[in-house]
C-alpha cells in the first residue's frame, strides 16, 4: 500500500416539503425554453435521466480505452491555458489589491492557478469554521476542491440573494472582479478543465473525482454502487436511509492515492513517543527517511515547514507549530498568501524526517459550518432554487468524509533545488512528534487538494 488518501466524499441532500421523488424530467418541464441571463447564469433546461452521467461539472470517470490522448501531457494542456499578467480590473478593485487583497496573489498566474487561490482561501476558511467549534484534541480532515466544486455545481441553479451568498462566500465575486473579461460562466468553465487536468492517469498518481446530480427513486443504491467502486471498496453504504421527500441528491468524491519520491524504509519503522498535550503523550509507529527536502522556518508563525513531495507534482506541506499550544494561533493565521511565503522561503537540503504512521477519518455535516461563514438561505425555506425546480426545495444534508492512510512505500526522489532566505539552516531533522497541520499541493495548477490537522487517535 502507497500513501492513500482514500475518500473525500461530500453529500449534499435536497429536499422538498411537499412532493417525494418524481421522474427527473418532470422537475424541469418548465424550463424548456431556458436563456442565459446578463449575469452569466442560465436557466436549467429539459434534461435526460442520463444527465448525472453526461452533464456534471466533472464528468471525469471516463474508462481507460476512452482516455482523451491531450490529457495526458500536463506541461502542454497547462501551456495553452491563457495567462493575464496584468488584472484589468476596476480602480477601486486595484486599490484592494495594493492594500494585500487574496487578489495580489492573481498577478502573472493561469486562470486556472487564479481560481485555485479562491478555493484555497475558501478551504482555510472553512477550516476555521470547523475548528472553532472542535475541541484541540480533535482531528480534521477536508477536501477545500471537492467541497468548492459541489457548491460550483449548486450555484448554477440558484437565483437571487441566495446565488450572492454562495458566490462570495467561496470567492467567485473576486474572480469576475479581477478582470473584465471574467463572468461567472467562465467560473464553471475552468472548475470543469481544472478536473479535467487534475484527474488523468499516467501522472504518476491515481486522483479520482465525480460530481454527479440524482434524481431517480433507487438513487441510494447508485450512489452507494459509485462510491464503492470509487473507493476500491473502502466506503459500503455510505447512504443507508434518505428522507423520503428527497427531490435530488448531489454527490462530490475525492480519491487520492500517491507515491513518495523518498521512501520511509519500513525497517526504520519503530514506536515512539508523540506529545498529544503538556501532560500526555502516547506511543506510535513513527516512520524515519533522509533525503534532500525543502524545508522553512516562520519564526513570525512560530512554525516549520517541510515538503514531502509524492511522484506526480504533488506534495505534502507539513507544518508544525514549534510550541504545543501553537496551532490556534497557526489555524488563525494560515492563508493563500502565508503559503505562498512559505513554498518561496524553503530551501534544499539533506534531512532526516521522523513522521508517524497513521490512519484518519473524519464525517461532517457541512450546513452549520457553512451557515456560519454566511451561506444562510442555501439551507433554509428562502432558498431560491427557481434555476431548478419551481417547487419550495432545501438542502437538509450537505455531508463530507474521509479516509486518510499515511505509511511507509514510496519511489526514491530526484534532488529537488530551490533557494529561499528563511532555510532551517541548523537543523537537520524534522521530528513530526506533536500535533500538526498538512496541506497536500498539486504544484502546477496551485490546487489545494487536502489539508488536515493531527492532533490525536492514530489509528494504526
Amino acid at each position: 500500500m502507497k500513501f492513500l488518501f482514500r475518500l473525500l466524499a461530500l453529500v449534499v441532500i435536497i429536499t422538498s416539503t411537499f412532493c417525494g421523488i418524481k421522474d427527473f424530467s418532470d422537475h424541469f418541464e418548465s424550463l424548456k425554453d431556458a436563456h442565459t441571463h446578463e449575469n452569466g447564469t442560465y436557466d436549467m433546461p429539459d434534461l435526460p435521466l442520463e444527465f448525472h452521467r453526461e452533464n456534471t461539472i466533472t464528468n471525469d470517470l471516463i474508462p481507460e480505452e476512452e482516455e482523451e490522448e491531450d490529457y495526458l501531457d500536463l506541461d502542454k494542456i497547462l501551456g495553452e491555458d491563457d495567462y493575464s499578467d496584468v488584472i484589468d480590473a476596476a480602480p477601486h478593485i486595484v486599490s484592494e489589491i495594493q492594500q494585500g487583497n487574496i487578489l495580489e496573489l492573481f498577478q502573472g498566474k493561469t486562470r486556472i492557478q487564479r481560481l485555485n487561490i479562491l478555493n484555497a482561501n475558501f478551504g482555510f476558511n472553512l477550516y476555521r469554521s470547523v475548528a472553532d467549534k472542535a475541541n484541540s484534541s480533535d482531528n480534521i480532515l477536508m477536501a477545500p476542491v471537492g467541497i468548492s466544486t459541489a457548491m460550483a455545481m449548486i450555484s448554477l441553479g440558484l437565483k437571487g440573494q441566495t446565488q450572492q451568498e454562495v458566490l462570495s462566500v467561496l470567492g467567485f465575486e473576486d474572480f469576475i472582479n479581477a478582470s473584465t473579461k471574467y463572468e461567472l460562466m467562465t467560473v464553471h468553465n475552468l472548475f470543469r478543465k481544472l478536473t479535467h487536468r487534475l484527474f488523468r492517469r499516467n501522472f504518476g498518481y491515481t486522483l479520482r473525482s465525480v460530481n454527479d446530480l440524482y434524481i431517480h427513486p433507487n438513487f441510494i443504491t447508485k450512489t452507494n454502487e459509485r462510491i464503492l467502486k470509487l473507493t476500491k471498496g473502502l466506503i459500503k453504504e455510505a447512504l443507508v436511509n434518505v428522507n423520503p421527500t428527497t427531490l435530488m441528491m448531489i454527490l462530490n468524491c475525492l480519491y487520492f492515492k500517491g507515491t513518495w519520491e523518498n521512501k520511509f524504509p519500513v525497517e526504520m519503522t519503530t514506536k515512539r513517543s508523540f506529545r498529544l498535550n503538556e501532560k500526555q503523550t502516547i506511543k506510535v509507529p513513527m516512520m524515519q527517511t533522509k533525503g534532500n527536502f525543502l524545508a522553512a522556518a516562520d519564526p513570525e508563525m512560530d512554525c516549520g515547514v517541510i515538503q514531502l513531495p509524492f511522484v506526480g507534482n504533488i506534495s505534502m506541506l507539513i507544518v508544525l507549530p514549534h510550541k504545543l499550544s501553537g496551532m490556534k494561533a497557526l489555524e488563525k493565521q494560515i492563508t493563500p498568501q502565508v503559503v505562498e511565503k512559505w513554498q518561496k522561503s524553503m530551501t534544499n537540503r539533506t534531512r532526516e524526517v521522523v513522521l508517524p504512521k497513521f490512519k484518519l477519518e473524519k464525517n461532517y455535516n457541512l450546513i452549520g459550518f457553512l451557515r456560519s461563514m454566511g451561506i444562510e438561505e442555501l439551507f433554509s425555506e428562502k432558498g431560491n432554487y427557481c434555476g431548478v425546480s419551481e417547487e419550495k426545495v432545501s438542502i437538509d444534508r450537505f455531508n463530507h468524509q474521509g479516509t486518510i492512510t499515511v505509511n511507509e512505500e514510496g519511489t526514491e526522489a530526484g534532488a529537488i533545488t530551490n533557494v529561499g532566505f528563511m532555510p532551517l539552516s541548523t537543523q537537520i531533522r524534522f521530528i513530526v512528534d506533536r500535533p500538526f497541520l498538512f496541506l497536500i499541493y498539486e504544484h502546477r495548477t496551485s490546487c489545494l487538494l487536502f489539508m488536515a490537522q493531527l492532533a490525536s487517535h492514530l489509528k494504526n
